[in-house]
């Protein structure tokens, strides 16, 4: 824990990107793959406009810039295995695969992955082989499905050129509402954890076959799951923080235990975090597993800009450091480059900064700092519409 607050206690702005359009940062993505090839020195952006941006990973300088979703982009994620693979997902319905290397002129020589034509992507994510792409739906009717996709299965596609992907299959019966978050296990590659707006988080081991199979735990998070991240020493837990703030973990690793799965729950996990002054953490950004120091990270904020650093364990949470004189409207993203010591963060003031130990801030294009852009008319944070309360119990294994 020492050396936790050591680090973090120290960060300060590094760099600060400021927008040169009024645009929402969505979602951010480093590449994971080792070695020294140019795409692992860069980091990619999702933005409001339905575009992609790429950046130096170092200098936060914007280096290309990609077009080719027609709807929100859901998410961004870089290839585990390639430093030059980049995949995004929208709302309109596609899956889309990116040589970071080609320039944005190049861009509909893109990888496409479809399923039916009235779905609409909410969230996906990539195998940690690189094999099997899965995203997960709107609700189309009565009905929610996780799409699956073998990435290595590659077609001739339209008349633009793009190559199709080759549709795997679906399940339709694990979930009654939008899926709103899909995460793969870091390390086994076919463990699968899903969440929707219905409550349930869904754990499956694909390699056991059909949907009935395949599903092996179900956790009620009494909400709409926001996100998903797996943590603990062995990668064996899982973390659900919820669109109402309320947080969640579970110990997965033996579910037919008679031991409850539950390590820690908290309806509303903001009341938990003492700020100074009196203030109150008014949302929760997202989790990630720290494996060196074996600690799960939290990041919050507040809708003017603060960020919070809380150390999720023991049973409670504790606050870090606050970051203050970074963002001036909420953040939407970050993540923590381990190779670099620096924490990466977006949000809704288009501005991406990074923070490292010590740093004295460098700007990075535009001057002016924009506030939050209300005329967008964006939601705070993306599915806030809850289900009704339902009895799942009958769904649980």
């Amino acid at each position: 824990m020492d050396t936790l607050k050591e680090t973090f206690k120290a960060l300060s702005i590094a760099r600060r990107l400021q927008p040169s359009e009024p645009t929402y940062l969505l979602d951010l993505s480093l590449s994971t793959s080792g070695g020294s090839a140019a795409g692992s020195d860069v980091l990619a952006v999702c933005c409001s406009n339905h575009s992609v941006h790429l950046h130096s990973r170092e200098t936060l300088r914007l280096l290309s810039e990609f077009q080719g979703h027609t709807a929100p982009v859901c998410g961004v994620r870089f290839s585990h295995l390639s430093p030059h693979l980049l995949f995004t997902g929208s709302a309109d319905g596609t899956l889309l695969c990116w040589d970071v290397r080609r320039s944005c002129s190049e861009s509909d020589s893109a990888q496409v992955f479809r399923s039916d034509s009235t779905h609409s992507y909410c969230s996906f994510d990539v195998s940690c082989n690189d094999r099997v792409l899965c995203a997960g739906t709107e609700q189309v009717g009565e009905d929610s499905f996780l799409v699956f996709w073998d990435a290595r299965m590659v077609q001739e596609g339209d008349e633009m050129g793009s190559k199709q992907g080759g549709l795997l299959g679906v399940y339709s019966e694990s979930h009654s509402d939008d899926i709103t978050a899909v995460h793969f296990h870091p390390q086994r590659a076919d463990r699968l954890a899903s969440g929707a707006t219905d409550g349930l988080v869904n754990i499956f081991d694909l390699s056991l076959g059909g949907e009935d199979d395949a599903l092996f735990t179900t956790c009620n998070c009494n909400s709409s799951a926001s996100s998903l991240c797996w943590t603990g020493k062995d990668l064996d837990q899982l973390l659900c923080l919820t669109h109402d703030e309320g947080l969640h973990l579970w110990d997965v690793a033996h579910p037919d235990s008679d031991d409850t799965l539950t390590l820690l729950s908290f309806t509303d996990a903001r009341t938990l975090v003492q700020l100074p002054d009196g203030a109150s953490l008014e949302y929760f950004v997202g989790g990630t597993w720290l494996p060196n120091e074996g600690r799960i990270l939290l990041v919050g904020g507040s809708n003017c800009g603060e960020l919070h650093l809380v150390d999720c364990s023991g049973g409670g949470l504790r606050l870090i450091k606050s970051l203050k004189g970074g963002h001036s409207a909420t953040v939407r993203c970050f993540q923590w480059d381990v190779n670099r010591q620096s924490l990466l963060t977006g949000g809704e003031d288009g501005q991406l900064l990074q923070w490292k130990v010590g740093a004295e801030e460098i700007s990075v294009g535009k001057k002016d700092t924009l506030k939050s852009i209300s005329s967008m008319q964006l939601k705070t944070k993306a599915h806030r519409k809850h289900a009704p309360r339902k009895d799942y119990s009958s769904k649980l294994l």
